[in-house]
């Protein structure tokens, strides 16, 4: 048996070893080709094309790499049509995903979405869409349910991966001496994100909140994990820049730093979901390019746009949004999230809430088995 998968990004590529690992695991005879990175390509799938040599996100960066992107949709058709893969499984990275979905349907290659576009928050209509090309749906929220349901959809929510996967990899004490932490010093996490677009857009306020957190906290220690190597110059360059002291660590233990740190400055995504299952409140920010953000506030209408919130259906978490991402606006709402700040026992309180609503683990093994009945029924 063959099953393709497609992630287009470093969550996806997560959510895709994790599958990979789960799929190996019930049955050691499958071959696994696709797109994704390197945690795929480390747990045995085959990669096609590597997804770092694509990787854009917004309307105008999309724009700008239109050829290339439009590229990799014809190699990625041309090795369907070449390895005929009895299944197709996409992770995420809708825009790109789906249309590589109607290329598999055309080839006669059943599809299977893993994690579905985000029907609940905007565009519902490709709810309806998407029930007419995929097989079969599972969701890693439970929110993301309904529409799916009302268009059709057979689509379930068995848990979600990280509740395995994200565990501190070291004990307390001895994550304080790796990372230097000394007994008065307050730890302060900057997760800038993984693209380098987000880096460009959001490093740079939050050094400067930095700046202005280590002069009102002189306690205050600050520490970036930087989750992609190739970006560390660019982070390094920013810093210096900004004046302030900031240690730069890597990814090894970064969960063990998480459940170290007392609050973060986070770019949204999967990271903000991570911090959460490690007990780290986060002030939550995002920015796109203004092209991007006029058609986003035209077309996506959602109360939150971070994971915590969204569970809950409330905003227990501060988010900061395009022109409110400022240093200042930052600084403000980061220090009542220090340590033995009433918002922070209540944030703290709201995360283990929100945690619990992501379900038991193994999650990615349920998924697989999913996944494996439903290349069966074409094999």
């Amino acid at each position: 048996m063959k099953i393709m998968l497609s992630a287009g990004e470093v969550s996806g590529d997560l959510h895709g070893r994790r599958l990979a690992e789960a799929l190996v695991s019930l049955d050691s005879s499958i071959q696994l080709i696709g797109f994704g990175g390197r945690e795929m390509e480390g747990a045995g799938v085959r990669l096609i094309r590597d997804f770092a040599d694509y990787n854009v996100m917004g309307v105008w960066e999309v724009l700008k790499n239109l050829g290339k992107i439009l590229g990799l949709l014809r190699d990625l058709e041309n090795a369907m049509r070449e390895e005929k893969p009895d299944l197709l499984v996409l992770i995420d990275y809708p825009d790109f995903n789906w249309r590589l979905a109607k290329k598999a349907r055309a080839l006669g290659i059943p599809v299977f979405s893993y994690i579905p576009p985000s029907a609940w928050a905007w565009r519902k209509g490709r709810a309806k869409t998407c029930a007419g090309i995929a097989e079969e749906f599972v969701a890693i929220f439970p929110h993301e349910l309904p529409p799916y349901e009302a268009a059709g959809a057979k689509i379930s929510f068995v848990g979600n991966p990280l509740v395995d996967t994200v565990k501190a990899e070291i004990p307390a004490n001895q994550a304080e001496r790796e990372f230097g932490l000394q007994k008065d010093e307050v730890p302060v996490l900057l997760l800038p994100g993984s693209r380098r677009q987000e880096i460009e857009m959001l490093l740079s306020d939050m050094l400067g909140a930095a700046k202005l957190l280590k002069e009102k906290r002189p306690e205050t220690r600050f520490y970036l994990p930087v989750a992609d190597e190739g970006l560390r110059p660019l982070i390094e360059e920013k810093v210096a820049q900004a004046g302030v002291e900031i240690t730069l660590t890597g990814t090894e233990h970064r969960y063990a730093l998480m459940r170290m740190g007392a609050v973060a400055m986070a770019t949204s995504g999967t990271v903000v979901m991570e911090a959460a299952l490690m007990g780290l409140p986060c002030v939550v920010l995002y920015r796109f390019s203004k092209l991007s953000a006029f058609i986003g506030r035209l077309l996506v209408h959602v109360d939150n746009f971070s994971l915590p919130n969204i569970l809950l259906g409330e905003r227990f978490q501060p988010e900061l949004l395009q022109e409110q991402v400022t240093p200042v606006s930052i600084a403000e709402h980061v220090l009542p999230l220090y340590p033995g700040e009433e918002k922070r026992k209540i944030t703290c309180q709201k995360l283990r809430e929100a945690c619990a609503k992501l379900g038991e683990p193994g999650a990615a093994y349920r998924v697989a088995e999913k996944v494996l009945a439903c290349a069966k029924r074409h094999v």
